[in-house]
């Protein structure tokens, strides 16, 4: 091993000597290992190409080199080897400065730092030797590990100091752009901007985009008062970019007149004119919209996106007759586009015309990417015929995952209709034997049907046992504790929601439940009731809002109410949210707040709606599953 070594070193030596007496094909040598190109790419007619024969004559020639040309290379050969030894010690603001030119040691040093992962060394090198005289191709590699590496500021930091030494480098002025957006300064991304476009009015500013539209409102504010003095007449890229983010800050009479000078230059592009599109809708009646976009799909009557804009808008218009017929003409036109055919059925599923739900499904079912989605949809448009043998059949043959727990959910409905509990669960069991990662919905399912059957004993070893199994299951942890009895297990069912907020301290459902815990116990508990108060003053446009737990939320206040007698505060909370959306439990609790009021009108009239809505008072099992 050592006679290898010591023999790989002399050739490496030789290989180092001969390079030195060619510097311009040993710095080309080097930006094309950089770059991944041929070493003689850029010197074909004065550049031989090394071979492992030449190393060797030159191993055998070295004693034949005059004594002052061997002085010559071995002292070069020094200041290299001190050069890389420099590099091994110096932080990156001390760069080699020994040569006016990128040093092919240091770069091959380089390279083999990255190619081993010891990428600070491999960056730093490459930044250093950067600096150096035509060193354009060093840069680029030294930006691009310093973007895989690095944070952004650092980034634009190196590439801030490096254009401002190459002030004539005008991809420079890009690359500064790009990572100024980037990295939020958007003071100085907009002298970049207007300097690349002082340059060249019409300059592509597409690659300095992508990527860098700010998420918040802040950002935005920024990005557009630095974008604003900027004159972008003649540039589409940067006219959209305004006309994108005055549209977003509801300005549309502003941003029409950007859109309308990018689409001056592109007219046919289709993002600018679904973006023109977008803010008509601000300004415009429908039909003015539909009108430019059925305009702009004639003139491009080979784009997918303009037909789909369309439907999609006709939709939101709710004129579904209107985009079903568009979507039919779409799907003539597009006969093989699988996303065609799947939203021209579901639309026909929308409006009921099933016959051709199930003739476009059935179409879809031959192609294998598509084949889990029909057969889904097979089932619910059997399901809305009341066909539920074939719905099932359906069902059961959805195996992809974003789907199959909803089928299996639905085929396990279907059993119970038929009092089939024994297939209910045989269903459950199958989907957690096929489908592991849904182990913990099937065994929350399987204890539902338990409960139903007035089997709560069994359905809370159930959940018990599936709780060992998945300790962490924070859903398995949750359906034990609605299990358990807030008087009787009241310790155990306070730890498994103690536990349950430590792990999710903001789920409105694990407070709402500790909630009602605490006020079963200790009516007017101040943390109960502010538990519950705090879940329905969450406004309806918070992403936190939940409509059925607001709802939960006020039958546990109004119970609270009714414990302490208080049956005018009880008909408060639930009269309205009755009268919008009645449910058994809602109304059973203002059945016995006007009972308390004494007032026999509103008993009788609400004892006969129950009884209509709910069979109120027959023990239907239907009673149990909403109160559950």
């Amino acid at each position: 091993m050592h006679n290898s070594q010591s023999s790989f070193r002399a050739l490496l030596h030789a290989l180092i000597e001969r390079l030195c007496q060619r510097y311009k094909l040993a710095l080309s040598l080097a930006v094309c290992l950089c770059l991944g190109l041929p070493a003689h790419a850029n010197y074909e007619s004065s550049s031989p190409n090394i071979k492992s024969s030449e190393i060797s004559s030159a191993i055998s020639n070295d004693a034949a080199i005059t004594d002052d040309a061997s002085s010559k290379t071995l002292n070069t050969q020094t200041q290299i080897i001190e050069s890389v030894t420099d590099v091994n010690r110096l932080p990156a603001s001390e760069a080699i400065s020994d040569f006016n030119e990128p040093s092919l040691y240091a770069l091959l040093d380089a390279e083999f730092a990255a190619d081993r992962d010891d990428t600070e060394r491999a960056v730093t090198i490459y930044k250093q030797q950067s600096f150096k005289q035509d060193a354009t191709a060093v840069f680029e590699r030294a930006l691009s590990l310093s973007l895989r590496h690095e944070n952004v500021e650092d980034s634009l930091q190196f590439a801030k100091k490096w254009q401002g030494q190459n002030p004539d480098h005008v991809p420079a002025w890009f690359y500064v752009a790009h990572l100024a957006l980037r990295a939020h300064d958007y003071e100085l991304a907009g002298e970049t901007l207007n300097r690349i476009l002082s340059y060249d009015p019409r300059a592509d500013l597409s690659e300095i985009l992508i990527g860098i539209y700010p998420n918040s409102d802040e950002d935005k504010r920024e990005l557009l008062a630095a974008l604003q003095p900027i004159d972008s007449e003649q540039n589409a890229s940067l006219s959209v970019l305004k006309a994108g983010l005055l549209y977003q800050f509801n300005e549309p009479e502003i941003a029409i007149v950007h859109i309308n000078r990018a689409l001056e230059r592109q007219p046919d592009y289709v993002p600018f004119i679904t973006l023109k599109a977008d803010i008509l809708r601000k300004t415009e009646p429908a039909e003015v919209v539909i009108n430019y976009v059925s305009q702009a799909r004639l003139r491009n009557p080979d784009s997918k996106s303009l037909y789909l804009y369309e439907i999609r808008y006709l939709l939101d218009l709710q004129q579904s007759e209107q985009a079903w017929q568009r979507l039919l003409d779409t799907h003539e036109r597009f006969a093989d586009d699988a996303e065609i055919t799947l939203l021209a059925a579901l639309v026909s599923l929308d409006i009921e015309k099933y016959d051709k739900a199930d003739q476009l499904l059935n179409m879809l079912a031959k192609n294998p990417a598509y084949l889990d989605q029909a057969y889904y949809y097979l089932g619910i448009s059997a399901e809305r015929q009341q066909r539920f043998d074939q719905a099932k059949y359906y069902l059961n043959g959805v195996m992809q995952e974003d789907l199959v727990l909803e089928a299996r959910r639905k085929v396990v409905a279907f059993d119970l209709l038929n009092d089939n509990v024994d297939a209910a669960i045989a269903t459950l069991e199958k989907l957690r034997k096929d489908f592991a990662i849904f182990a913990p919905d099937s065994f929350v399912l399987q204890a539902d049907i338990l409960w139903q059957q007035n089997e709560s004993a069994e359905a809370l070893r159930l959940l018990t046992r599936a709780a060992r199994k998945y300790p962490d299951n924070e859903m398995l942890l949750f359906a034990r504790a609605q299990l358990l009895d807030d008087k009787d297990d009241y310790v155990v069912k306070r730890t498994l929601l103690n536990h349950l907020q430590a792990l999710d301290p903001t789920n409105p459902a694990y407070q709402l439940s500790y909630a009602q815990l605490l006020l079963t116990n200790e009516r007017g508990s101040e943390q109960g009731l502010a538990l519950a108060t705090a879940i329905i003053q969450i406004r309806y446009d918070d992403p936190r809002y939940d409509n059925e737990l607001h709802l939960q939320a006020l039958n546990v206040l109004a119970s609270n109410a009714l414990a302490n007698e208080s049956y005018q505060q009880v008909i408060d909370y639930l009269q309205t949210p009755y009268d919008v959306l009645p449910t058994l439990r809602s109304g059973t609790l203002l059945l016995r707040a006007y009972q308390g009021l004494g007032d026999n009108d509103k008993v009788e009239a609400l004892l006969a709606d129950l009884q209509q809505r709910f069979s109120f008072g027959q023990h239907n099992v239907n009673d149990r599953i909403q109160l559950y």
